[in-house]
């Protein structure tokens, strides 16, 4: 995977087959889900989930994990996490990239209403953009 100057990288989300009538109904598609990592501490990074979109710059990314297997009732769909408030834009239960921020970033509710410490992205390549996050945000 190149890392270009100024290049913004995106990432799809793998749907599993078995959730992809149920995603459709909330708005979330192949086509309406999709992460972008710019470049740099003034880069961004951007999760589009159907309706729901985070964005934040990436001096605000305080850590990256890959994480999984997941159960479906925890993952699948857009999730609010009760014990931590953060969201999960999920398509598959296999594996996912947990990216924590310093500043909680809002998603699910609007920017300012409900902020996430957190999110979780289901991503077709999970080491590939947690390895590209880690760089681009200064934490590799």
């Amino acid at each position: 995977m190149a890392d270009h100057a100024g290049a913004l990288q995106a990432f799809d989300f793998e749907f599993d087959r078995r959730y992809q009538p149920l995603l459709r109904l909330a708005g979330v598609t192949p086509s309406t889900a999709q992460v972008v990592v710019g470049r740099g501490p003034q880069g961004v990074l951007r999760a589009r989930f159907g309706p729901w979109l985070l964005t934040t710059t990436l001096d605000n990314v305080a850590d990256v994990t890959v994480g999984g297997p997941y159960r479906a009732h925890r993952v699948v769909g857009p999730h609010l996490s009760l014990a931590d408030r953060g969201v999960t834009f999920g398509t598959n239960t296999r594996a996912g990239v947990c990216v924590r921020f310093h500043e909680p970033v809002g998603a699910l509710a609007g920017r300012d209403r409900l902020p996430h410490p957190g999110m979780t992205v289901t991503v077709a390549d999970p080491n590939g953009f947690a390895q590209l996050l880690r760089v681009r945000a200064g934490l590799a």
